[in-house]
């Protein structure tokens, strides 16, 4: 009985603090929207191919667009703050063997939690943190192959920075791999096997724009 009200008395301490720290934090919440861009690294040459070759297809080579929700907590001092957020993610993959295309879509929620430093007043910040995925779709079948998908969960990592007009944000982020998720297209016919392999969790560029409830 003693341990249970010590174990009490520290559940209610801890929650005050919590309490006490959000109604001195600055609390936002907003909808954003991203477009995804596939680019081998974050170096500034590949970035900038990335954005050369979106304007020369017309952004038929984009790989696909996100779209959610993020919070942003703020620290009563020091200009921190922790941003939670969750996304509805669609991109495409292409790859082509023998002369045969094929076109590999991927959905999946993702959950980036990033913590980050406000610069010049609140108008610009920088931001990295890791971001967990869960896979919505699997063991799809295109043409004569069928996609051969184990993994349905796995972590990456994003860095960035964002600019605040108002109530409307613009973001640009690199996101990386820390787990990969090698996938393959495979086709057997008249026991001949052919298979295409790609990377279902590729390092992308992302920008977006989002608005601010408060």
């Amino acid at each position: 009985m003693i341990n249970q009200k010590k174990t009490m008395k520290k559940l209610v301490s801890t929650l005050a603090i919590f309490l006490g720290v959000m109604a001195y934090s600055q609390v936002t919440f907003g909808l954003r929207a991203n477009a995804l861009f596939n680019t081998s690294s974050a170096s500034w040459g590949n970035l900038k191919g990335t954005f050369n070759d979106a304007i020369d297809s017309k952004g038929d080579n984009s790989s696909g667009f996100n779209v959610g929700l993020a919070a942003k907590i703020g620290s009563p001092v020091g200009g921190w703050f922790v941003m939670p957020e969750i996304y509805y993610t669609s991109f495409k993959n292409k790859n082509t063997i023998d002369n045969v295309e094929v076109e590999a879509k991927s959905n999946r929620i993702d959950v980036p939690v990033l913590l980050g430093h406000n610069f010049l007043l609140g108008k610009l910040a920088a931001f990295v943190g890791p971001v967990a995925s869960y896979n919505l779709t699997t063991d799809n079948t295109y043409n004569n192959f069928k996609e051969d998908a184990k993994n349905e969960f796995t972590v990456g990592y994003q860095f960035g920075a964002q600019a605040t007009l108002s109530k409307f944000v613009v973001n640009a982020r690199f996101e990386g791999a820390f787990s990969k998720d090698s996938r393959k297209f495979i086709s057997t016919v008249a026991g001949d096997e052919r298979e295409i392999r790609y990377d279902n969790r590729p390092s992308m560029f992302i920008l977006g724009i989002g608005y601010n409830f408060n």
